[in-house]
């Protein structure tokens, strides 16, 4: 199997239609259109805060779209962060056809959009990456100096992912969003949120990462969560760890 089969079969998880957006839970946002440095024209939402200049830069997993995350967007926004959240190429109304290397350019574009066209300072922009968006948000952070970098349920690399479920194909990617390699690289403060009951990314596979990466950096562990509930287990004290780490480092 080729790379870019194995890449649709069992990386990338994407759906078109958007079911909802930031309004229907009452969140006032702008459809953004940006494109990326190879011509791709991608789309996201930015969800302001009143009276903030604070930004979380927000990428999601690699199935659904942007419109499955709408309630994050409200609970984040009430922390009094505005909100960038992309959809990659080939999710939901981003045009192209998704690929590893296309994520890295995507997130650059989204920084690019925030830093030109938005003027957002660099100094007061905070990644937020889940899953496979942890993995984008590394690969963004080892290229620029972020003031904090949040990281949710995300793996060493796609192969050790994989290797469980299906070890003759991580065999054959083991360079996939390789993490594990690249964290040693980013200086920035770093928040790790895990569920103890992740049945994808292994709980245990999260802390090896936590341990490869520098200082300063937490561990949180949400009791009982699996891997795509963990906000929900987490409560509101997980909402007050995310404020707590972004008022301390911005």
């Amino acid at each position: 199997m080729d790379e870019k089969a194995i890449e649709r079969s069992y990386i990338f998880f994407p759906e078109r239609e958007l079911l909802m957006t930031p309004r229907d839970l009452g969140l006032d946002y702008e459809d953004v259109y940006f494109n990326t440095d190879d011509g791709v024209k991608l789309h996201g939402w930015y969800v302001p805060s009143r009276d903030s200049d604070r930004v979380l830069l927000f990428f999601h997993g690699n199935g659904g779209n942007i419109c499955h995350r709408v309630e994050n967007l409200k609970f984040l926004q009430a922390l009094g962060l505005n909100i960038f959240i992309i959809d990659y190429r080939g999710y939901g109304q981003s045009e192209g056809v998704a690929s590893e290397n296309g994520t890295y350019r995507d997130a650059e574009a989204a920084l690019s959009y925030l830093t030109s066209v938005k003027g957002i300072n660099l100094g007061r922009i905070v990644l937020f990456g889940r899953s496979l968006g942890g993995a984008v948000a590394i690969d963004l952070a080892c290229r620029h100096s972020f003031p904090a970098v949040i990281l949710e349920s995300t793996f060493t690399s796609f192969a050790d992912l994989l290797r469980s479920f299906f070890p003759a194909i991580a065999d054959a990617i083991k360079d996939k969003f390789n993490s594990l390699k690249k964290i040693k690289q980013i200086s920035a403060p770093l928040l790790f949120f895990h569920g103890n009951r992740d049945e994808l990314v292994a709980y245990s596979n999260g802390k090896e990462l936590f341990a490869a990466a520098n200082e300063p950096k937490e561990f949180y562990t949400i009791e009982g969560a699996g891997h795509n509930d963990t906000y929900y287990f987490g409560g509101e004290p997980y909402w007050q760890k995310i404020k707590e780490f972004v008022d301390r480092n911005l």
